[in-house]
């Protein structure tokens, strides 16, 4: 990707609107644009005004006039990307917006590609590339925990924590080069003890931002809860009464939602993902089979599972043989499975086994007249909120996939010690440890890395 000319893109949504932005970025950024702007005092140029200075004026294409604009002015280095930079705010018509982008691609500007400003951003060290990939998250933030999931990587919490591991670990580095420096002399600089307790620490850091992966990843893409059980228990209705609007068909005929049904909700600034599946029971033809075929599907990708039942015709031993034999296929710990009596409406006396539902933490609900749904929405929340992570969390595939890759080699130094390896071995290690630290935060990285990341970006970022 070529950095060196000068770029323009439409920054905000495709479409008419009250404003639009175009922005402009490189070295002959202004000047190209004083060929083109016409400014409220016949006098000024943009080149004569300071940075970060606002300019009102006019576009104009030789002696026609395009539009009323104001120009945000950002001379490098002190801007988003590092080079003189133009935000040229004009009104929303199409029109006005293509005809602008047209005048500046004349006059030797090329359209940006995906990314390209927030990638010159990073090149020019305005920010690492964590925080870049931070920066579309931002974009693409739907809730109030993965912004400031987003808010807090992007302003370098999560790439100084890394910065830190790399730092101790270079100075290790370097004393090994020394030891194979003067092989020898058969003389060790680093000290050995002090090496496997930095390693020992380092893996526990690592471990733990490992480990917040799963917490970071459900929160950036919403939380996936998928709604179980038998036909005609009141799965349907219950979606209906968290989304609050009639999403799924309801019918007292068993067996009705025969396909996965699936929408989002905001709860207390996390997004939830609640799919509606078909009930589990031996199907009676080939369509009804592959609705319980993706309700198992839908089950193995869930993070909670509520499992809902008809309370007023159900006892607490066939749940608990449901409940045992559905851990038993799922086989997996990590997922919670949350009990849903409903139709708390039909019973007209003390359902059998109580006790031992509410020792299982059941919620009652009858979600037929809305009753007790708030109960589900806390009981997620609890669920949901920072358990054995640290203050930094990992949500980046990418990001877990170096931290994973860095702790193996970070082991492979430990039992070359414990082994006492030759120490240009054992520096193979821990260079390969210092290079899948340093490409979570762009220390280390190639072209291939970088058009991969940045090609997801909005063209206009």
């Amino acid at each position: 990707m070529d950095t060196s000319d000068t770029i323009c893109a439409l920054s905000t949504p495709q479409g008419t609107g009250a404003i639009a932005v175009i922005r402009v970025s490189g070295e002959k950024a202004i000047t190209i644009c004083d060929k083109i702007f016409r400014h409220n005092n016949p006098s000024k140029k943009l080149s004569d005004q300071p940075s970060h200075s606002l300019n009102y004026g006019v576009i104009v294409n030789k002696e026609s006039i395009i539009d009323d604009v104001v120009i945000s002015l950002f001379k490098a280095p002190m801007s988003y990307t590092g080079e003189n930079s133009i935000e040229i705010s004009c009104h929303g018509s199409i029109y006005i917006q293509q005809k602008i982008i047209e005048l500046l691609i004349d006059n030797g500007i090329r359209m940006a590609k995906p990314g390209e400003f927030t990638l010159r951003g990073f090149l020019n060290g305005k920010f690492d590339l964590s925080q870049a990939e931070a920066v579309n998250d931002l974009i693409l933030s739907n809730s109030r925990t993965s912004h400031d999931l987003a808010i807090d990587q992007m302003r370098g919490g999560y790439s100084s924590k890394i910065k830190n591991l790399r730092q101790k670990l270079v100075k290790f580095a370097s004393l090994l080069e020394l030891e194979l420096d003067f092989s020898e002399e058969d003389v060790k600089f680093a000290d050995r003890s002090e090496l496997m307790k930095l390693l020992k620490d380092s893996a526990k850091e690592i471990k733990i931002l490992i480990k917040s992966f799963s917490y970071g990843n459900v929160i950036k893409k919403g939380i996936p809860i998928t709604i179980i059980g038998k036909p005609n228990v009141g799965k349907s209705t219950l979606l209906n009464a968290l989304l609050n609007e009639e999403k799924a068909i309801v019918s007292e005929i068993p067996g009705t939602t025969r396909d996965v049904i699936e929408d989002n909700i905001n709860i207390g600034g996390m997004l939830f993902r609640f799919i509606d599946t078909a009930g589990l029971r031996k199907p009676k033809d080939r369509i009804e089979d592959i609705g319980i075929e993706k309700t198992y599907e839908k089950i193995k990708q869930a993070a909670v599972i509520l499992y809902v039942f008809d309370i007023s015709e159900t006892n607490f031993t066939e749940i608990n043989n449901i409940i045992d034999e559905l851990k038993y296929n799922i086989n997996d710990n990590t997922k919670k499975i949350i009990l849903i009596a409903n139709k708390t409406d039909k019973l007209i006396e003390i359902p059998e086994g109580f006790k031992d539902f509410v020792e299982l933490e059941t919620i009652f609900i009858s979600a037929k007249r809305k009753e007790n749904i708030h109960l589900i929405a806390e009981s997620l929340l609890k669920s949901f909120k920072k358990k054995n992570v640290g203050d930094v969390i990992v949500s980046n595939v990418r990001h877990y996939e170096a931290l994973t890759k860095a702790l193996k080699a970070l082991k492979n130094i430990e039992k070359g010690l414990k082994k006492d390896i030759p120490v240009d071995l054992l520096d193979i290690d821990v260079r390969e440890a210092l290079n899948h630290l340093g490409e979570i935060t762009g220390e280390i990285t190639n072209d291939e890395l970088l058009d991969n990341i940045f090609s997801n970006f909005c063209i206009g970022k």
